[in-house]
């Protein structure tokens, strides 16, 4: 059941179903109902346990893990709406344990009193660090309130194992480009909360433009919205023609989304890697294209190149190493922008290598061999008789000289508990 506007304001001190005018367009387009949400079906249809539990007020924790403008903000504000606990918004940006103690010990005078739970929002959990996170785990544990967190963050890395262990993680993907479009059809057309009393109106070349500049994000594609709307000058019928052109002067140049030190960048270069083992190299120039475009350092690029070369192709080319080590030099003496063509050569040459990751797969073993059996002695022909007592001891007795000796190669190279053991074993290329 939803709340009258006087039982709780909303998450920034507006009471429900006001709405100010001042507010941004992604803001006031936020929606109030379930049947205003665009996107994320799988979360808010009417036959999904969460809806059910927020429409039934039977929530338990839990945390929205899902990049910016997916809508983990305009959820919590329908879990505002429609459950009876109440909602209590707070930042881990701007607030901090004392704030939390705080709520904490209110919650708990609400529910002695009153019978009535508390709902802890918190945005942006993964700001908090671990002994933060800590210091309110009790509480959800003993049911005092009911976390709802949300995260642009992957929870696994960012909110401490007992946390998760006590929350079902909603997972909210990029909007799909079906449903960035009807918010833009809404947002142009509203004469209330959108833009439609300014009669403008998106050519198809810039209304998809817009659309893959938002890139998931209905925040960033109404923003845009915003800006270039009230930026074009109207004609003479009063319509504010906006095609591809315009559009492109006003957001001046895309950006992606990309962060170089959180999961965007994990997860673009592991594609950029796996399309390199695949023998993939069209997919290969995409990811490296997006790294280069989201800022990436393509020192960074390189120093994977160099890996993969060992790595995976090994053997097979081994020409693929001085290649890579030859773009990375590239990288160091050009530099950007030239460079990137450096690493669209090694790029495409290391995709279209025959791949024999022997090498590697060996040492592994060599490796694990090495720590379960110890310091296994070297075999007493292997060893160098630098002295008269290590002679006389018989280092180096028996050895076989291969330039001498064509036996030589015949002779056993590892310790005695290892022998016949076959580490390298190379694929027929």
């Amino acid at each position: 059941m939803t709340k009258s506007r006087d039982e709780a304001p909303d998450l920034f001190g507006v009471p429900e179903g006001e709405i100010s005018v001042e507010a941004p367009l992604a803001e006031r387009l936020r929606p109030q109902e379930f049947s205003d949400f665009v996107g994320q079906d799988d979360i808010t249809a009417p036959d999904r346990p969460l809806r059910r539990a927020i429409e039934t007020d039977q929530l338990f924790s839990i945390i929205f893990w899902g990049p910016p403008g997916s809508g983990k903000t305009t959820l919590a504000h329908l879990i505002a709406r429609h459950t009876k606990a109440q909602f209590v918004p707070f930042s881990a940006v701007t607030g901090g344990v004392p704030e939390l103690r705080a709520i904490i010990k209110t919650a708990e005078q609400r529910q002695a009193i009153k019978g009535q739970r508390t709902i802890l929002f918190v945005d942006e959990i993964h700001r908090f660090n671990k002994a933060q996170q800590d210091a309110f785990l009790p509480h959800v544990e003993r049911g005092t309130v009911i976390l709802v967190g949300a995260t642009t963050e992957n929870p696994s890395f960012e909110v401490i194992s007992p946390l998760l262990s006590r929350s079902l993680v909603i997972v909210l993907k990029p909007l799909s480009d079906g449903a960035l479009g009807q918010i833009l059809d809404r947002a142009l057309t509203d004469p209330v909360l959108g833009l439609g009393k300014w009669n403008a109106r998106l050519s198809p070349d810039a209304r998809q433009r817009l659309i893959a500049y938002g890139n998931g994000d209905a925040r960033a594609i109404l923003t845009a919205l915003d800006f270039v709307v009230k930026q074009q000058p109207a004609g003479s019928d009063g319509t504010r023609l906006i095609d591809g052109a315009a559009l492109e002067a006003g957001l001046m140049k895309k950006s992606i989304r990309y962060d170089k030190s959180g999961e965007e960048h994990y997860n673009v270069i592991s594609a950029y890697i796996k399309s390199l083992r695949d023998s993939d190299p069209d997919a290969a120039l995409y990811w490296l294209a997006r790294m280069l475009e989201g800022g990436e350092d393509p020192k960074f690029i390189a120093r994977r190149m160099m890996i993969f070369a060992s790595e995976d192709v090994g053997n097979a080319d081994p020409m693929g190493l001085v290649i890579a080590a030859a773009v990375a030099q590239a990288v160091q003496f050009v530099g950007l922008p030239e460079a990137q063509i450096n690493l669209a050569q090694g790029t495409t040459y290391l995709a279209t290598r025959q791949k024999d990751n022997a090498s590697y797969i060996g040492l592994l073993e060599a490796l694990e061999d090495a720590k379960s059996h110890g310091n296994l002695a070297v075999p007493l022909h292997l060893r160098n008789a630098v002295t008269s007592m290590m002679k006389e001891l018989g280092y180096g007795k028996g050895y076989r000289y291969v330039h001498d000796d064509p036996r030589a190669q015949a002779q056993e190279h590892l310790p005695e508990s290892l022998k016949d053991r076959r580490y390298y074993r190379p694929k027929d290329s």
